[in-house]
């Protein structure tokens, strides 16, 4: 299935407002409810949306801190990626893994509460992730943009 353009803009309303009404979402993009609603229903059939999440304010959570760790593996083997990938899940506070073309293998994005949080999680987890060859963390001192919406 295309994406029309009214497809689009119901993507990018709902990408910063997922929790508006069908009524309210057919009034700002010009459709009726009913057929707003069968043109959700169907995006979200065709795994356009995935789901719907509320975000959290990590400060107020206590988590505050959030760390990058480059990682390099002693191999390229399915068998170690396939190790790292399952070790990998288990880790507290982990918000993405990717793996990477360039310098590091896997990319990590965590946060957590503070350092010596941060230091447990190495100790207990990273440290013992199969395959490690190197691990390079990096704190982030302040978030200049974050956004889940993608432009359509």
């Amino acid at each position: 299935m295309q994406l029309d353009h009214i497809d689009r803009r119901i993507l990018n309303v709902l990408q910063r407002e997922g929790r508006i009404s069908n009524a309210e979402l057919a009034e700002r993009i010009n459709l009726s409810p009913s057929a707003c609603h069968r043109r959700v229903h169907r995006l979200e059939n065709d795994g356009y949306i995935k789901g719907y999440v509320g975000l959290l304010d990590l400060r107020r959570i206590g988590k505050p801190t959030t760390v990058f760790v480059e990682i390099k593996l002693n191999g390229q083997s399915d068998e170690t990626l396939e190790s790292f990938e399952r070790g990998v899940t288990r880790i507290p506070g982990l918000l993405e893994c990717h793996l990477m073309a360039g310098e590091a293998d896997y990319l990590l994005k965590l946060v957590v509460e503070d350092t010596d949080d941060f230091a447990r999680i190495h100790r207990q987890y990273l440290a013992r992730l199969p395959g490690v060859a190197q691990m390079q963390s990096s704190f982030a001192l302040r978030t200049v943009q974050k956004t889940t919406a993608v432009q359509l």
